[in-house]
């Protein structure tokens, strides 16, 4: 397996050229060991989406490769999960609500870390979705930035199902827009 996850990782490489992105392993449906081999191959990003799994597999590892990974927890975070989640990932990547934003801030504080998060924007405006549409962000941003446990790392936008590829740019540019226009203001 070790070997099939090298050429993926160097196929992937070779396909993104120029652009140098952090690329995060999801591991979701394997088991430690699965870890343990994409770390072997250089991996050092693993992404989650389900905090108790993701929680039982990272204290299964060995130190040295705790030590250098970066973990990951993609998707939608339970209110009733925070606890389990900070201070277990490196960066949570879907603050999708100021209430969340609130209960990570709270928690980071008991347990004394400083929580990496992604602000999580809805710019399609997709009910079925999460995360802020712009206009709300646009209000709110200020309170998140202030509270004190935990550290806006950037904007997270999950583009919808379509085959239009110049819609799904036009809503990624104007993510990176939005970005712009917070780091401006704030």
């Amino acid at each position: 397996m070790r070997h099939a996850i090298e050429r993926n990782l160097l196929e992937v490489k070779s396909k993104i050229v120029p652009y140098t992105p952090n690329i995060i392993a999801v591991t979701k449906y394997f088991d430690h060991k699965a870890i343990i081999e994409a770390y072997q191959a250089g991996v050092r990003d693993f992404g989650e989406n389900r905090v108790l799994d993701a929680v039982g597999k990272i204290e299964q590892l060995s130190e040295d490769v705790r030590g250098n990974s970066r973990f990951h927890l993609i998707g939608h975070l339970q209110k009733n999960k925070v606890k389990k989640a900070v201070g277990r990932f490196d960066l949570i990547h879907s603050v999708d609500s100021y209430e969340l934003a609130c209960l990570i801030d709270e928690e980071a504080r008991k347990i004394g870390v400083v929580q990496d998060v992604l602000i999580q924007v809805n710019n399609a405006k997709e009910p079925q979705k999460s995360g802020f549409y712009p206009e709300e962000i646009l209000k709110i941003f200020g309170d998140i930035v202030n509270l004190k446990n935990i550290r806006v790392r950037g904007l997270m936008n999950m583009a919808p199902l379509i085959e239009d590829r110049n819609e799904i740019e036009r809503l990624f540019k104007d993510v990176a827009v939005l970005k712009a226009e917070l780091e401006e203001k704030f």
